[in-house]
């Protein structure tokens, strides 16, 4: 069995909410072991055979199903998540920046994510493992042009971010 991390996009936020013990129970019954929920971000890591966008798109069907809304979810293994976390390359404890791993369906949408974006000083965003680091400052997250990148709807069912803590402890 693999262990993977299933990473709901869009959930608890602008009216879709789903409770971690749903959540958790979804998994349960379609038959994943050792089904987990981290905080209440949809984030589950779990355990099961089989090919990853087999995984993806059955997880999707039964999200919309269950909770009635167009899910999209980043499946990822949690070896690749790990990698994620241990790649970071700027300093975590910088108080004055928020630590961020924008996970992306696949290295094309890494690429291309990537290609669109403008990094500079004040904004800065780094290629990794399967996703792009980005750390901009404090307050500004949905400010900067990297952040107003991300909004745009092309990446909406492509990628996910996560903080730099949720990933660790999705990772411990």
């Amino acid at each position: 069995m693999t262990e993977y991390v299933a990473l709901l996009r869009g959930v608890n936020v602008g009216g879709i909410t789903v409770r971690s013990a749903d959540l958790r129970t979804l998994f349960v019954e379609r038959g994943y072991a050792d089904a987990r929920t981290y905080l209440a971000s949809g984030n589950v890591r779990f355990s099961a055979d089989g090919d990853g966008r087999a995984l993806k798109g059955d997880l999707e069907r039964a999200l919309a199903e269950r909770f009635g809304y167009d899910a999209w979810i980043v499946l990822v293994t949690l070896a690749e998540m790990r990698a994620a976390l241990d790649g970071f390359p700027f300093d975590a404890t910088d108080d004055a920046r928020q630590p961020y791993v924008v996970f992306c369906a696949d290295a094309a949408v890494r690429e291309e994510l990537l290609a669109s974006a403008e990094p500079s000083d004040e904004d800065p965003i780094a290629p990794g493992p399967g996703v792009v680091y980005w750390t901009p400052p404090k307050g500004a997250s949905v400010d900067t042009a990297f952040a107003k990148q991300l909004a745009k709807p092309r990446w909406k069912a492509v990628t996910t971010t996560r903080n730099l803590r949720t990933v660790a402890k999705i990772c411990a």
